[in-house]
């Protein structure tokens, strides 16, 4: 039995990878260890919360005896455990990011330096660390980081600690660096959740000067099916970009309009909202061509992952609604201001 630490996995991309893990991995076991901060939800992992292959344990990754208790049995760990919102690493206390994005990885590689030399590590990271891209170029994996956010930058140190842990101990380590990912468990406060349950109560839809940024949204499902393929082929010090490349492509507004257009809600939802969010950059773009040639590529169109996330959300009304409210409302209130609807 193959044993799997996931830090984080109560979170957005972290419950969907255990999900898939558990599905398409008969031979693996589990331990998701979760400090469960805001966006950590264990109703995530409740369809599974009682499988003999699946622990969970509450704790966090910058507690170095329990990172060396749960590492030395690990074969595999992922690294999903972050803080990750731009916005609040703007307005809040960037060094929360800083603890848990820098210090809390090194904790973990500590651990499998000291306890567990043969287990492979993989973090978890962000395209975001690439910076403002300009158009018509796409980072690699040798773009030097470039971070503009608090948020980006904490990111980069955890992937600087990573790789080297692998240069000076041979600890084996990959980074992989993925696109905005957008699906099903995603905390409302990212624009598609935001958007799809705003519009679906007929609130406004507060959109950054005009929607003329660029990302490159990836369908979450396709995310861990690469990060997956890395765990079993990936080689050890290196760092993989995972991205849609989508072509042409697609402004916030266009996909701000996909969501209304699948939803049958009018444009006039959209709020303008005047000039760029602190620490936000113009365009994401990577190059995948490494992870490419390991025979990954995305399988879900973004028109497609649209509606499977919509319908996801339709469905999930007792998982979202409870969300929007209480400290969600006063962190809306403070980020956007009064312009909610009702």
């Amino acid at each position: 039995m193959r044993r799997v630490l996931v830090t984080g996995g109560c979170g957005f991309i972290g419950s969907n990878f255990i999900h898939l893990l558990l599905a398409e991995e008969p031979d693996s076991a589990v331990i998701n260890l979760d400090l469960l901060t805001y966006a950590g939800n264990p109703r995530n992992l409740e369809e599974i919360a009682d499988s003999p292959r699946y622990r969970f344990v509450h704790g966090d990754i910058r507690d170095p005896v329990q990172a060396e208790e749960l590492v030395g049995d690990a074969d595999w760990i992922v690294n999903f455990a972050a803080e990750t919102h731009v916005d609040r690493s703007t307005k809040e206390s960037a060094g929360d990011f800083i603890r848990t994005n820098v210090f809390g990885t090194y904790v973990l590689l500590d651990a499998v330096r000291g306890t567990n030399s043969r287990a492979r590590f993989l973090q978890v990271g962000t395209d975001e660390v690439y910076g403002d891209i300009p158009l018509g170029v796409y980072a690699d994996e040798s773009a030097l980081p470039r971070p503009t956010s608090p948020y980006a930058a904490s990111k980069a140190g955890g992937d600087e600690q990573a790789l080297s842990f692998y240069r000076t101990f041979g600890t084996d380590v990959m980074v992989s660096r993925c696109t905005n990912n957008y699906g099903p468990y995603q905390y409302p406060e990212k624009v598609v959740p935001l958007f799809v349950t705003n519009a679906m109560e007929d609130e406004p839809l507060p959109l950054y000067d005009g929607g003329t940024q660029v990302r490159d949204w990836l369908f979450v499902e396709d995310h861990c099916r690469a990060l997956l393929l890395l765990l079993h082929e990936g080689r050890s010090g290196e760092v993989y970009n995972v991205g849609a490349n989508q072509q042409p492509e697609v402004t916030n507004a266009e996909v701000t309009r996909l969501i209304l257009r699948a939803l049958g809600k009018p444009e006039s939802l959209i709020r303008p909202v005047e000039g760029l969010r602190p620490g936000h950059d113009q365009r994401y773009a990577v190059d995948c061509q490494k992870i490419r040639a390991l025979g990954w590529e995305p399988t879900v169109d973004l028109e497609v992952g649209l509606e499977r996330t919509i319908r996801w959300y339709q469905e999930k009304r007792d998982w979202w609604e409870p969300i929007k409210s209480g400290e969600y409302r006063e962190y809306y209130r403070r980020q956007y201001g009064s312009g909610e609807a009702g």
